[in-house]
């Protein structure tokens, strides 16, 4: 858990910092006076005036650079920028040259869309960086050699274990782990493919449908290879090595009731909770039977053999077909990112799935994987871009619609109206934060 925490420490860390300089950046740019410059928050976030001190400070120039002791975000403090933490005396005081309020609207508007400029292109460099190293990854359907292993929903559904999706409403299926993503975020009404035993199916799926996938994505993959029952590894600890359990072990059946495929045994093992089970394993050459207990959870202690790794396609790029992927990918992700949103308002309790750090950390490998980290890295910076776009005041995004009222009607949208707004905004943003963050109590 620390490594995974440390992972979404850095990230953060890294993609706030670019986020705050982008802003910083467009601001000398522009002659702004720039009062601070800070990683992580020097008060008690989000009351500015409380326990209002640095873990280090250097005054350069115009400029307070520093390191809050509040281990979240960071900031830079514009002068003149109208947000939730300004002076409410400055507000009607008359504004100066060095200060944001008295440029003109289209270098404000690159001074707020600072950041999301930042974060976009940082997306596209690690995307484009992460490619060019490691190359893309993918199991293709076409390579499953026993089809698909599926969850209670996709039963419920009408899919069964060995089953081939070859389309979602007419459209081919590329990789088996893009399947649940793809019912949920195009809305997918058709699920097409054959049976293990030849036979053609078409599957219509509901709202209810693609409200249960989404519910269940957490805990369960929807579909996934179907592949043998053979032993990868043993807990020590464990029932299994009790039973004298061996990696490259076979499991032929459960209690006499032949299983091949790991569905198949997890079956037998959840229909014996917590009793001794007869197991039947091929060991090389010699069939062999043992005596094993399993939990009240229907476990025995085991790492399954899973995907082949020569099922796998490895795709290599060049350094300019990496940088036109990265590009595709990075568009892509932010298209998702628009797909997502309307999903929490138009599918059936999606709200309900909104994660914040607790989701993040659980994504993060368990070992520091630098191929991992770079590529979740480089998603998070495109849906930091994405979210900080959004039209709610406190936001970017929020400034963004302000100034580009200004310059569509010719009236400047007031400094007071912008104040109390941003207030506001952030009391919806504290509660959109608390609602995220509480995902693990919801669920």
């Amino acid at each position: 858990m620390f490594i995974k925490i440390a992972q979404l420490f850095l990230s953060l860390t890294i993609l706030v910092t670019l986020h705050e300089f982008g802003h910083f950046w467009f601001a000398k740019k522009f002659k702004c006076r720039v009062d601070k410059f800070y990683l992580f928050f020097d008060f008690l976030f989000p009351f500015a005036n409380v326990m209002n001190f640095p873990l280090f400070k250097k005054k350069i120039g115009d400029t307070e650079y520093g390191i809050g002791w509040f281990p979240f975000g960071g900031y830079v403090q514009i002068a003149g920028m109208v947000d939730e933490q300004m002076d409410k005396s400055i507000i009607n005081s008359e504004p100066q040259p060095w200060e944001l309020r008295s440029k003109p609207a289209w270098q404000r508007l690159l001074v707020m869309m600072g950041g999301i400029i930042v974060n976009f292109v940082v997306g596209i460099l690690i995307f484009w960086m992460v490619l060019f190293i490691w190359g893309k990854t993918t199991l293709p359907i076409t390579n499953l050699s026993h089809g698909l292993m599926v969850d209670s929903t996709a039963i419920s559904m009408g899919l069964r274990n060995g089953d081939y999706i070859t389309s979602l409403d007419g459209n081919p299926v590329k990789s088996v782990h893009r399947i649940p993503v793809e019912i949920i975020m195009n809305r997918v009404e058709k699920i097409e493919g054959v049976h293990a035993d030849g036979t053609k199916f078409s599957i219509p799926v509901s709202d209810d449908h693609r409200a249960l996938i989404l519910k269940r994505l957490k805990k369960s993959l929807f579909v996934n290879e179907r592949f043998i029952a053979k032993v990868k590894e043993v807990d020590s600890t464990s029932f299994a090595s009790n039973a004298n359990m061996k990696p490259g072990d076979l499991f032929l059946a459960v209690n006499d009731i032949p299983v091949k495929y790991y569905d198949e045994l997890k079956t037998q093992l959840n229909l014996n909770k917590s009793t001794k089970v007869k197991l039947t394993l091929l060991r090389g050459t010699d069939t062999i039977q043992t005596s094993c207990s399993v939990s009240e959870k229907g476990i025995i202690g085991f790492v399954p053999e899973e995907t082949e790794p020569t099922k796998f396609v490895e795709t290599k790029y060049s350094f300019a077909g990496a940088f036109v992927q990265g590009v595709k990918d990075g568009m892509e992700m932010i298209i998702m990112q628009a797909k997502q949103l309307v999903v929490i308002f138009t599918v059936k309790e999606a709200h309900k799935q909104v994660g914040g750090f607790y989701t993040m950390v659980q994504q993060m490998a368990p070992v520091w994987d630098w191929h991992s980290f770079w590529t979740f890295t480089a998603f998070l910076s495109l849906a930091l871009a994405f979210m900080n776009f959004l039209p709610i005041p406190m936001l970017d995004g929020g400034y963004i619609m302000f100034i580009l009222w200004e310059m569509i009607t010719r009236k400047k949208v007031s400094d007071k109206f912008i104040y109390y707004a941003n207030n506001v905004g952030l009391i919806i943003v504290l509660a959109l934060m608390i609602y995220a963050n509480t995902d693990w109590l919801r669920n």
